[in-house]
């Protein structure tokens, strides 16, 4: 386990948070966009193919475009944010069962503070620290 990803674990669900609610907004401003009516060419149905236009309603073509790039961006970065989560959560359920996977499980999943899951278990917070260093360096 990289100590780093465990480090940004609390950012990264309180990112991944705001980034949901940022794509929900997008989504919705994408459903909302106005809608404009355009000339595309086809070939006609039957032989011979001859060209024809046809006009169609389609979504301000700048607007809705710059709101799928918005939105990709976004989901790029919600791929790699669960990515990061569900490494630590794994990383967590494969520990043995003890005093150091509560730990872990109260610091990192419940994002309890150390020094609160030291008071729960009965260690300081340096203590509950040095446990969770000594168990990354293993």
């Amino acid at each position: 386990m990289n100590k780093e990803i465990l480090k940004r674990h609390k950012k990264n669900k309180m990112e991944l948070e705001l980034i949901n609610d940022q794509l929900a907004g997008l989504n919705e401003r994408l459903d909302n966009v106005e809608i404009i009516s355009g000339k595309v060419t086809k070939s006609s149905d039957d032989f011979p193919y001859i060209e024809e236009h046809m006009t169609v309603q389609m979504a301000e073509p700048k607007a809705a475009t710059e709101l799928k790039r918005k939105i990709r961006k976004k989901e790029k970065r919600r791929e790699i944010l669960l990515s990061e989560i569900e490494e630590v959560d794994d990383f967590i359920a494969g520990m043995p069962e003890g005093i150091d996977k509560q730990i872990f499980e109260m610091v990192y999943l419940e994002g309890m503070p150390q020094r609160e899951a030291g008071r729960r278990t009965g260690y300081t917070q340096g203590r509950v620290a040095q446990i969770i260093n000594n168990f990354l360096k293993d």
